[in-house]
């Protein structure tokens, strides 16, 4: 019997949930079909799913076949709930790519394609709604093989035809000899295209009318193949819930060994039950084994991609929230909605929840306005508490384009550290990175890695607006310890000073650099109304493609905008079409900002203002410590540099 994970996933609207409850029915899941539009389907259970007839959460379900048990993971299909899907993907042995037929590869749809290729997901696509008058099987195929993979290949039928065999075989000479004697490939061989993802099966039908649902189940049944676990306990955490009694509840899938009742993980946490659910029931398991997934109440201090046992963590979620709301309070009080949001922070740490005290604020981040809605009617129905999320702004990162050697040091009486840092650019979107290459004849082990460790230890913010910094490499080159009056937070105070020594430097001869999100959009607009769309991307900003006119006289624009100039334009893309165009815009990443001055004039952020984050060092003198301004620190340091001015130049090469 072999037992897999697969997650369904989709853009919103292209059949996702409906396909699960034909999954389940076909296979005697569901005695009846449920229907998302009915408000009964069985993985859409949450009140506010039924009221807006969309994923929000994802949601567990289970079917049999004779050699197949199937854990499916139903996940949101829109884009502001995408961090959701993406907690998802890093437990799947398979996904189930959905499709609409009508609608063809939409921008969300490329985007969750990207992300099944980061987190090397194996795909099979179910192409819906093909019982749609005018759709055609041929045509789906070639878009999908067009946008998607040319490994994208039709797998409907108890037998694969020649087209589809020969199509695999030319992968390599092996597969192409096998193919030319004996006129097909083994199963084997075909599971194994599929599971390194060289292969996408598509099968095609109607999920409303559980058309070619029975094909997918045969090819699941048939292509996959259950991974080998090691016997040492692994688990990775995908996500975290709220039980209608208020109990937190930890998800996650076991990778390795097994768990049982009363075990005990994280250190001293005892695990008192073990959940394994489909849909809302579920039932208590004493153990689970290797493959499967559950929920475990009472846990505390897990998160969303934590590894357990010998599992590393997950990678740093790809999509992140761009946009920051300040919560009014709209008469509660503070106390109460700050925990409400924590909370709700616990279930999606994309949010983000801050809060100042100095202007008594509290600030969550959004992927978007129906996420907003959506976290409103949450505090209304689960914490009795109605709030508004007032003047949106846009969430700003910050890189460097030059090399420089900062340092940090800290010596007030009877203390002693300093660090010096070499600050480097990184590729676009490689975030933040530690290394160090410091002989420990230098600095000492322990010291390397209390350096290290504070540079993870909280966000890094660059010195132009105080925004997360980002894309930048940061590696230990030297530094210096006393044998009788360091301790480890003497180096967390000279190794922060370091960080933002260095950027202060850099401000001077212009290598700071402020980074935006930028929207990729597609707009439809009547024929007639294009030159206005067109002049207005181009006043945004943005670029643009060549434009596409379909038969009907709809005229589409696919292309790139900052989101800061873009934000605003769904509704004056409404009023000019009178509600007849079409908007969509995704996430498309950071880019350098268009209007770094502007920007920079209206936040006017003071960097050596900023306490928790000075630049400035401390250095003892006459028995007392005083405080150092960041730009004489190069020449009072006890260290000499590592890099001049040349060797920094060379490094940017």
């Amino acid at each position: 019997m072999k037992k897999l994970v697969a997650g369904v996933i989709a853009h919103v609207d292209a059949g996702k949930t409906t396909l699960s409850e034909a999954l389940l029915y076909r296979t005697g899941g569901l005695r009846q079909l449920g229907r998302v539009d009915n408000g009964d389907a069985f993985l859409d259970p949450d009140d506010l799913e039924k009221q807006r007839g969309i994923t929000i959460f994802s949601h567990q379900a289970r079917f049999k076949t004779p050699t197949l048990t199937m854990t499916l993971l139903d996940t949101p299909g829109h884009v502001d709930f995408a961090s959701q899907t993406e907690q998802v993907l890093s437990v799947l042995d398979y996904a189930i790519l959905v499709v609409s037929a009508t609608d063809g590869i939409q921008g969300y749809t490329r985007t969750l394609w990207r992300l099944l290729k980061r987190y090397q997901v194996p795909v099979f696509i179910f192409v819906n709604k093909m019982d749609v008058v005018g759709t055609n099987q041929k045509q789906v195929l070639t878009q999908l093989q067009t946008a998607l993979s040319d490994q994208c290949l039709a797998f409907a039928g108890d037998e694969l035809t020649n087209e589809t065999y020969e199509a695999m075989a030319l992968q390599n000479d092996e597969l192409l000899d096998d193919f030319l004697t004996n006129g097909k490939l083994p199963d084997t061989a075909v599971q194994q295209l599929i599971k390194n993802r060289a292969v996408f099966p598509c099968y095609f039908g109607s999920a409303l009318k559980a058309d070619g649902v029975d094909h997918l189940i045969a090819g699941l049944d048939r292509w996959t193949v259950a991974p080998t676990y090691p016997t040492e306990f692994g688990a990775r955490v995908f996500k975290i819930s709220y039980d209608e009694t208020g109990e937190r509840l930890t998800w996650l899938r076991l990778t390795g060994g097994e768990l049982a009742n009363k075990a005990v993980i994280l250190g001293e946490q005892k695990l008192n039950q073990i959940r394994v659910y489909n849909g809302v029931k579920f039932e208590i398991r004493p153990r689970i084994q290797a493959g499967e997934v559950c929920a475990i109440p009472g846990l505390t201090g897990t998160y969303p991609g934590q590894g357990l046992g010998n599992v590393s963590d997950a990678l740093r979620p790809m999509m992140q929230p761009v946009l920051t709301y300040r919560l009014d309070p709209n008469g509660n009080d503070l106390h109460a909605c700050l925990t409400a949001m924590h909370q709700l922070e616990d279930e999606d740490p994309q949010l983000r929840v801050t809060w100042s005290s100095q202007l008594q604020e509290l600030r969550v981040q959004f992927m978007g306005t129906i996420q907003l809605e959506v976290l409103q009617q949450i505090l209304k129905d689960r914490f009795q508490l109605v709030v508004n999320f007032v003047e949106g702004s846009i969430l700003y990162q910050e890189t460097i384009t030059q090399a420089v050697e900062g340092v940090g040091h800290f010596e007030p009486l009877r203390h002693y550290s300093e660090v010096h840092l070499l600050l480097q650019p990184a590729p676009r979107g490689s975030g933040l990175t530690f290394a160090a290459d410091c002989s420990l004849e230098v600095l000492g082990r322990n010291w390397q890695h209390q350096v290290l460790s504070n540079l993870q230890a909280k966000t890094q913010l660059g010195v132009l607006t105080g925004s997360p910094l980002t894309d930048v490499k940061v590696t230990l080159v030297s530094g210096r310890s006393s044998n009788v009056h360091s301790v480890g937070g003497d180096f967390r105070e000279a190794t922060w000073r370091a960080l933002r020594q260095g950027l202060m430097m850099l401000k001077q001869t212009g290598g700071c650099q402020l980074l935006e999100p930028w929207y990729r959009f597609q707009l439809t607009v009547g024929e007639s109304q294009i030159g206005r769309a067109m002049t207005d991307i181009q006043r945004m900003h943005g670029q643009f493609e060549t434009p596409v006119t379909d038969q009907n006289g709809r005229t589409t624009l696919t292309g790139t905008a900052p989101v800061s100039e873009m934000q605003a334009y769904p509704q004056v893309v409404r009023a000019y079409t009178h509600g007849q165009g079409q908007l969509t815009c995704l996430i498309d990443g950071y880019r350098p900002c268009h209007d770094q001055k502007a920007v920079l004039a209206d936040q006017d952020y003071d960097p050596v203002g900023d306490l928790e984050n000075t630049p400035d060092s401390v250095f003892c003198a006459h028995g007392a410590g005083y405080p150092v301004p960041w730009d004489q620190v190069p020449t009072m340091a006890h260290v000499p540099y590592v890099y001049n001015a040349t060797q920094l130049k060379a490094l940017e090469n």
